[in-house]
């Protein structure tokens, strides 16, 4: 599994890396189709710039380091769910099937918006790859198994110490001369 990862990593980050770098080099491009989705999301988000321009900017950089680092292999989970969330707008803005002018054109465009759906879900699988680490939920969880076990060992102890100076003090009592 780790040469599929080796190949594959670099292979989901591509598409990303090269939009990436032509959306930071040249937003121009798409901030047309940008400005709709942008104000929309920057009206719910304030982290998201209100300027179209600025906003895709920011998408292309976001899309060229993640995608660097997947490709690299450095910080592979963290950086698939980046490229997972950038991916949303970009989908939402550049793909819009529903609202394409002539029946080609929206086949085109529905097979861009499944696509990048496609790529969507390589990306959720991959910000979930573990490369065959337990995962941060089952360490958590193990950990948390491991204190409720020394806290249950603790206060059998603690009980077993009370009893057994309890039953010291009886036997003291016992002894004739005290």
């Amino acid at each position: 599994m780790a040469v599929l990862r080796v190949f594959a990593r670099p292979m989901i980050a591509s598409i990303h890396l090269f939009q990436g770098y032509d959306c930071v080099v040249h937003p121009d491009r798409v901030v047309p189709a940008a400005e709709p989705v942008v104000r929309r999301i920057a009206g719910w988000l304030p982290v998201v710039p209100a300027d179209p321009r600025t906003a895709v900017r920011v998408n292309g950089g976001v899309q060229l380091v993640a995608g660097t680092l997947l490709a690299l292999g450095r910080v592979p989970r963290l950086a698939a769910l980046a490229l997972a969330v950038t991916l949303v707008p970009t989908t939402i803005a550049g793909h819009r099937f529903w609202a394409a002018e002539s029946g080609r054109e929206r086949v085109g465009q529905r097979i861009h918006f499944l696509k990048n759906v496609s790529m969507f879900g390589g990306l959720l699988i991959a910000a979930a790859d573990t490369g065959g680490k337990p995962s941060l939920a089952w360490r958590t969880r193990q950990r948390a198994h491991a204190l409720r076990h020394d806290a249950n060992l603790a206060r059998r102890s603690a009980k077993v110490s009370a009893t057994s100076t309890d039953a010291a003090h009886r036997l003291a009592d016992l002894v004739p001369g005290r």
